[in-house]
């Protein structure tokens, strides 16, 4: 598991590599962290809580075997989350998110996530009230705002999202915490300087990184947009 600890006072990019080419996933990984790329992003979803199927902890296991040491930030879309929790910690995640409706007993999941040694974090759907996470914020590695409705790569970034931003940043603030406030959907040129005056330091980007021709090229543009933020 790498140690390299990341700051909420500077901007981090998350390529997701749900977009990625997996005949070629470990050089398409370092592909994208050589141009830049600070986290890697694994959005597992399981046909259950959400309507699609990705992948799941052998993926992470395979990608540290194969020398990936940058931070593997697994956001978990899966109903129920402890055993898959055990599982990414073993595989090597840094970072692992759920989503607070998926679990019976979520500080005990929080916990669990803590104690096999990797940072946790709560992941809020679109309509999912931002107080949800609000008793548990202390606790908290990662906050992350899916900007999509979750299941699907590729989908238009949701305008409202860009309020709870704001209210997220507030809270976080006013807890005085360095909790990285995470954004999930719809990243792109286009939306990621409204997405970081809103608040949010951490960008996950998945079609619009790996769908480009030149990784570098993209991740330079995206940190350009957000560079006099």
């Amino acid at each position: 598991m790498s140690t390299e600890k990341l700051s909420a006072n500077s901007y981090s990019i998350a390529p997701s590599i749900l977009s990625a080419d997996f005949a070629r996933l470990g050089e398409e990984v370092e592909a994208v962290l050589a141009a830049g790329a600070d986290i890697i992003h694994f959005d597992v979803m399981d046909n259950h809580y959400v309507p699609n199927l990705s992948f799941g902890p052998m993926i992470c296991s395979a990608l540290r075997k194969y020398g990936i040491t940058a931070p593997i930030d697994v956001h978990l879309m899966v109903e129920p989350v402890d055993d898959l929790i055990l599982q990414f910690a073993d595989a090597g995640a840094t970072y692992i998110s759920f989503h607070p409706e998926a679990s019976k007993h979520v500080d005990r999941s929080l916990q669990l996530i803590r104690e096999k040694g990797c940072k946790p974090g709560l992941a809020l759907n679109p309509a999912s009230n931002l107080q949800l996470v609000e008793p548990l914020i202390q606790q908290l590695d990662m906050l992350l705002l899916m900007s999509v409705n979750p299941g699907f790569g590729g989908q238009a970034f949701i305008p409202y999202i860009l309020d709870k931003i704001r209210a997220a940043r507030s809270m976080l603030d006013e807890h005085k915490l360095s909790t990285l406030l995470e954004v999930d959907g719809g990243v792109n040129l286009d939306t990621i300087e409204q997405v970081a005056a809103a608040g949010a330091d951490t960008f996950v980007a998945g079609s619009a990184i790996f769908g480009a021709d030149d990784y570098h090229q993209v991740i330079t543009a995206l940190r350009d947009k957000i560079s006099t933020i």
